[in-house]
């Protein structure tokens, strides 16, 4: 992982991890107005409208330059491609911070969520200082769980019955790393 402070970019071997821009809007509007993604998100709307996407994508930079929030489009560095969202969140108070990411459907299995999730906890560690980093997932969304143990992260726990989506309970499980 390399970070470009100046550009606020952060580099992998095949991903540069940016802020999203709002030309972006209509790619993000592609990948997000998706089923499949929406029911295993906690907070992606459906259907999902590229007002949507500017109105996410507007406070952005702002939140990043603030420390509040690093929300970086995934996009691959040889073609430029835009295959999801890294975000991580800043606990100041504790120390820690939230690990979320979506991939388009048409991306999944590549490893992209693997590598940016690898490359944000770096960064949350050695570049902010954070002690700690947690991701949670829906039960019904193992993948996502395999993803937080490739980078690393233990299971924690499990919240039963703790969200409804659509009209159902659902268990989110919850994994974390420390920087030790």
């Amino acid at each position: 992982m390399i970070y470009d402070k100046n550009k606020q970019e952060i580099t992998t071997n095949r991903l540069i991890l940016r802020l999203f821009e709002e030309k972006d809007a209509k790619t993000v509007t592609e990948l997000c107005n998706n089923y499949n993604l929406y029911k295993s998100t906690l907070n992606l709307p459906y259907p999902y409208t590229e007002e949507c996407a500017l109105i996410w994508i507007k406070n952005h930079k702002s939140n990043f330059i603030n420390n509040k929030l690093y929300e970086m489009a995934i996009i691959d560095k040889e073609t430029g491609t835009l295959y999801g969202c890294i975000s991580l969140s800043n606990n100041k108070n504790f120390g820690r911070g939230e690990l979320a990411y979506w991939i388009g459907e048409k991306f999944w299995g590549n490893g992209y969520a693997t590598e940016s999730s690898k490359a944000m906890i770096e960064f949350a560690f050695k570049v902010k200082g954070m002690h700690k980093v947690f991701a949670r997932y829906f039960a019904s969304n193992p993948a996502s769980g395999r993803v937080m143990e490739k980078v690393g992260m233990i299971k924690e726990g499990i919240l039963k019955e703790h969200i409804i989506k659509e009209g159902r309970y659902k268990d989110l499980i919850y994994y974390g790393i420390v920087n030790e």
